[in-house]
């Protein structure tokens, strides 16, 4: 409020200052050097620079200040954001290792249990081929038995016969 009041008296100020500094000669002719200080310039130049300080701060220098808040703030949620994803990228990464670790542990326990498997199958398989060739070589051998028995009973009966060769003898298996 204050600075409302004052303002149009800086202005009226700003206004009138000019025309006294002109007539005590100031603008005739001539100026001065490079090292001449005028002390009206240097009142002018004090009044500008503050009443554009005035007028920035008044309307420039806040809306000013709260873009670069506004700024920060969103900065500073980006970062938190980043933040955030990134420690959420980091335990699903974790995840995912153990899932892909767990993976792998069941996929060794799914071998070893088809190679266990595998040689259980392989093992009966081998058992029963060796009882079934075991049996085969029983039978082969009660057949043999038996032709052997077959075979003297027939020269048997050729000796009794006497060697006539007239007795025709047919050898068959299981019968």
């Amino acid at each position: 409020m204050r600075a409302t009041r004052s303002l149009p008296a800086a202005l009226s100020l700003l206004l009138a200052l000019p025309g006294a500094l002109w007539a005590q000669g100031g603008g005739e002719g001539g100026g001065g050097g490079l090292f001449d200080i005028n002390a009206g310039l240097g009142v002018w130049t004090l009044l500008v620079f503050f009443g554009l300080l005035l007028i920035l701060s008044k309307y420039a220098w806040g809306p000013i200040l709260n873009a670069v808040e506004e700024r920060e703030k969103g900065i500073k949620a980006s970062l938190d954001e980043a933040a955030e994803r990134n420690a959420e990228a980091a335990g699903l990464l974790e995840q995912h290792r153990e899932q892909l670790q767990d993976a792998r542990r069941q996929a060794n326990e799914l071998i070893a249990e088809g190679k266990a498997a595998g040689d259980t199958v392989r093992k009966e398989v081998e058992e029963k081929a060796r009882a079934e060739a075991q049996a085969c070589v029983r039978v082969a051998a009660r057949d043999e038995g038996r032709l052997e028995a077959r075979l003297a009973l027939l020269k048997h009966l050729d000796d009794l016969v006497g060697g006539r060769g007239r007795v025709r003898v047919r050898v068959g298996v299981g019968s």
